[in-house]
């Protein structure tokens, strides 16, 4: 019997190395991650935000908006998928149908943050944050929420940049005994990684490798070094095939022809076996599709 995804997210946890979750936006991401060998994924927020709305994560995507994309994205991969849940879009009710929302449709593990609405990436100035003890209340609705008891709580504060280490650590420290499973510090400078670990014995801990540069760009060694157990690289794929369509589009520009792109991007028939046409054939095949009309290269 396979193991289930919430299953092996866990397992993966407890095992010696730290996960390394790619962050994805849509499905086919998902495809190149689960092609490169990862073991997990990363829903990011701003990544979706940014994907569709054309705006950055300052909290106008709903409920529904983020859970759709979340389940299109787990649904294109067997990869255990970690989904940003921002703030759980409300009060601990809100919380409730969150988590069984996104439970259903096949994520394995979600984090929630302590921010206010309207949020804002964890990354961004400007962040305003509720009480620990509404923060709480979200948590242990999260927990008591899940069906699935190896459903992934994640719980993130957003407390270190705006009132220091000492209130960060208290705010992580209630929201493990509320029943977190995964502790988030968000935006953590190089000053901060070697005390979080040591106060935080016994939990997994979540490294986010965001863009900004606050963080350091450490090795996956060098993090689990410092104690870490889960590392997020929310944007990076994005921000890598943004570079290169802006690249693409330059040269068509200049160029008015495809032509000396071509040799340099994934070719046509590799594009279409990550999209899973091997399925679509055999699919074909199995209901009887006539010959001539069947999909092929």
């Amino acid at each position: 019997m396979s193991l289930t995804r919430t299953r092996r997210l866990r397992q993966a946890l407890a095992g010696e190395r730290a996960v390394m979750a790619p962050g994805v936006v849509d499905a086919m991401y998902a495809r190149l991650v689960a092609e490169a060998g990862f073991e997990a994924m990363y829903m990011t927020g701003a990544g979706t935000s940014a994907t569709r709305l054309g705006y950055p994560d300052v909290g106008l995507l709903t409920m529904t908006e983020m859970v759709d994309n979340a389940t299109r994205i787990a649904d294109a991969s067997d990869l255990p998928l970690i989904a940003d849940a921002d703030n759980g879009f409300g009060g601990p009710l809100n919380v409730r149908r969150a988590i069984q929302l996104y439970e259903r449709g096949g994520v394995a593990a979600v984090h929630l943050e302590d921010q206010v609405l309207p949020k804002r990436c964890g990354h961004l100035s400007g962040k305003q944050l509720i009480s620990a003890e509404d923060m709480v209340a979200k948590v242990k609705a999260a927990v008591d929420a899940r069906v699935d008891p190896d459903f992934v709580v994640i719980a993130r504060t957003d407390a270190l940049a705006l009132h220091g280490r000492n209130a960060a650590f208290d705010r992580a420290e209630m929201y493990r005994e509320a029943g977190a499973d995964v502790i988030f510090i968000e935006s953590p400078l190089p000053d901060d990684l070697p005390h979080i670990a040591p106060r935080f014995p016994g939990i997994p801990l979540l490294y986010n490798m965001a863009t900004s540069g606050k963080t350091p760009f450490l090795t996956r060694s060098e993090i689990e070094a410092l104690g870490f157990k889960l590392i997020i690289y929310p944007n990076w794929l994005l921000l890598s095939a943004c570079e290169a369509a802006r690249q693409t589009l330059e040269v068509l520009k200049r160029e008015e022809t495809i032509a000396s792109v071509a040799p340099h991007v994934m070719s046509f028939k590799q594009f279409f076996d990550t999209a899973r046409m091997a399925e679509v054939q055999e699919l074909e095949a199995r209901y009887g599709t006539p010959e001539n009309s069947r999909t092929d290269y």
